[in-house]
């Protein structure tokens, strides 16, 4: 689809100080996480001698003392961030950030480490803290176009610092006897820097100040979960994201024994297991942006879910028969043509997990109340904490029961592909949305002019023409809302089209002669539709045109629109016009009927959508939207 002039590219956020200072602060603080927790783990798995903390347990150990404040205190943390500005919050966090790294570098010139574990946990606060102001944060400052692009620079921006602050926490924790002291001015530096950019970051009022806080972790927690079930599509959106941490989380913690054990490889080879697995997450998530053409495309999801399965089973095959080696380096590692395929599916297995979970996310960011988003966001946060603790323990049983780390890597692809099937069954949104972004982009080649007007929020009416059998997938494709289309009862028995528009949860309606309870049961549901907030979608013409031209429009529009105004309700009619589908695949141009010569404009047939600006009730007449519509259509 084309973009308007007035869209910016996401990474024209990065000179906007509405975006930039906020990235820059979220990334230093992703960056100094990592540092510190991998110069940690380094330094007490091979440097020093800790009889209480074997080396084994390190990771593990370090590992469940970072998540444990996200199951502690995120309750909390969403709370504060609904009652109190946000930009206050994030110097908030920053400066205990800095108090934090100060008894860190202590820590780490001292080699003590209880205490170092103490600040393990207390950055996890620190991260805890900042989850829901970072996720709540950027719906209030970006547009419904940005949100994606926005969320695919975080997601990609936290995954590049979290390699930066491995690699560099493992580098400067090496260097001889200044290793530590290295670390320590590091870490503190990092925390400064922090700060400093945050103090740039504009004003983002509360969105609730009068929330009393609820200082139970407990009792909040459970009451931020019943929250984030209140509305379906963001709760199991939630659970969808959580799996997907789950996912990573099994692949991410097996590297070093996958590398070792497997690829026969050592400590370098690990390292760039990571670096792949990080450059296609950033990868990933940045390309929604560019698949979703400035709007929140949840139909990635699907594909992201695909991908996620195809390569994870592929990184089986091809793990499968490698010979033994007594020890890879880098360079030998690489010389092997065997070994760039478990690269690619590393590659292609994380790119396809950002395409899936940025759209999510931004999701949950666009269809949760702005009142209590930080706490949907905390909810989120919980979830995840709590999927990953489980991929741990099911990673960890799997192993003592004599499943090799290809094979787990199987069982959790396959899993995957199980899941997803049944939140897409959950969530028909995702599959419809998949449906209409695959049909847009596989099938036409389709060019949308003006999808700004279509409203982001409240209820409107949108009036199109009639011209093929998958009008209503188009109109999809181009809405970043879902559309409730009424139509007629006819295509509902057209194979796979009918049991789309069901999943659509589209309203039959047969003509009033015919069927008068049906006639008035459509109009019903229609005038529910408005009265709920949503998109109605209408073909007022009453059938697909046979001949190309545009038919008179019937008078349903006004009898909807009617219905409204009884209702209180004041509906912006919004006139759509569908161009050059006359003679695709799915129109009514061979007497036979559609597909009876499929190719005969050839593959990708050009198509497209012009929308007008919308036009207020009082002035929609069927004469007057149909003069509009034949605007639109002649461009």
């Amino acid at each position: 689809m084309s973009q308007p002039s007035d869209a910016p590219n996401q990474f024209v956020l990065l000179r906007q100080r509405r975006f930039a200072p906020f990235f820059w602060t979220q990334f230093s603080g992703a960056a100094n996480d990592n540092l510190f927790k991998f110069a940690f783990t380094v330094m007490v798995t091979y440097q020093l001698s800790v009889g209480w903390l074997p080396p084994a347990m390190a990771g593990l150990v370090i590992g469940a003392l970072f998540i444990l404040p996200f199951l502690l205190f995120s309750a909390t943390s969403g709370q504060l961030t609904d009652k109190f500005e946000k930009t206050a919050m994030i110097r908030f966090v920053k400066n205990l950030e800095i108090a934090i790294m100060a008894l860190a570098a202590w820590g780490f010139i001292a080699a003590h480490v209880p205490v170092l574990l103490g600040c393990v946990f207390l950055m996890g606060l620190h991260s805890t803290l900042f989850g829901p102001v970072k996720f709540a944060y950027l719906p209030q400052v970006l547009h419904e176009r940005e949100l994606t692009g926005g969320n695919g620079m975080v997601e990609m921006g936290t995954f590049v610092a979290i390699l930066l602050g491995n690699v560099v926490g493992g580098l400067l924790v090496a260097m001889p006897s200044v290793g530590h002291a290295a670390v320590a001015i590091a870490c503190v530096a990092l925390a400064v820097l922090g700060r400093v950019i945050s103090q740039f970051i504009p004003r983002a009022p509360a969105t609730d100040p009068g929330l009393v806080i609820n200082w139970n972790p407990v009792s909040e927690t459970w009451r931020n979960l019943k929250l984030a079930h209140g509305n379906l599509v963001v709760f199991r959106s939630l659970l969808g994201i959580s799996w997907m941490w789950f996912f990573g989380a099994v692949f991410l913690s097996n590297f070093p024994a996958f590398a070792k054990e497997v690829l026969h490889g050592n400590e370098q080879v690990a390292s760039l297991l990571l670096v792949v697995f990080s450059v296609g997450i950033g990868a990933g998530a940045l390309l929604c942006e560019r698949f979703s053409r400035h709007h929140v495309e949840i139909g990635l999801v699907p594909l992201g879910a695909i991908g996620m399965t195809v390569f994870a089973v592929d990184l089986y095959f091809a793990s499968r028969g490698l010979p033994p080696h007594a020890g890879h380096t880098l360079g030998s590692f690489l010389a092997q043509p065997a070994h760039w395929r478990v690269m690619a599916d590393l590659l292609l297995l994380s790119l396809f997990a950002g395409l899936y979970s940025v759209p999510m996310y931004a999701l949950i960011q666009l269809r949760s109340a702005p009142t209590h988003r930080a706490r949907i966001i905390a909810a989120n946060n919980i979830l995840n904490a709590l999927f990953m603790i489980a991929s741990s323990v099911i990673a960890g049983t799997l192993l003592k029961a004599g499943f090799s780390i290809p094979r787990i890597f199987l069982a959790v692809g396959l899993a995957n592909a199980v899941v997803g099937f049944y939140i897409f069954l959950l969530v028909p949104e995702y599959l419809l949305r998949f449906i209409a972004w695959a049909a847009s982009r596989g099938v036409y080649r389709y060019r949308v002019v003006g999808d700004e007007h279509i409203p982001a929020t409240g209820p409107a009416v949108l009036v199109a023409n009639h011209v093929s059998f998958v009008d209503a997938v188009l109109l999809m494709a181009a809405s970043p809302r879902p559309i409730r289309f009424l139509m007629d009862h006819r295509i509902f028995k057209v194979p796979v089209l009918g049991w789309v528009f069901r999943l659509a949860r589209c309203i039959p309606i047969a003509p009033q002669k015919e069927d008068p309870a049906a006639y008035q049961r459509a109009f019903d549901a229609a005038a529910k539709v408005l009265r709920e907030g949503d998109l109605l979608g209408i073909f007022p013409e009453g059938g697909i045109t046979r001949d190309g031209q545009l038919q008179p429009f019937k008078g349903g529009v006004m009898k909807i629109l009617e219905q409204a105004r009884a209702d209180g309700l004041h509906v912006p009619v919004v006139p759509m016009a569908l161009t050059n589908l006359w003679g695709s695949y799915f129109s009514r141009i061979e007497q036979g009927g559609a597909m009876v010569r499929p190719f005969r404009r050839g593959l990708f047939n050009r198509v497209g959508l012009n929308v007008g600006e919308a036009m207020p009730a009082a002035r929609a007449t069927p004469e007057g939207l149909r003069a509009r519509v034949a605007e639109l259509m002649a461009g």
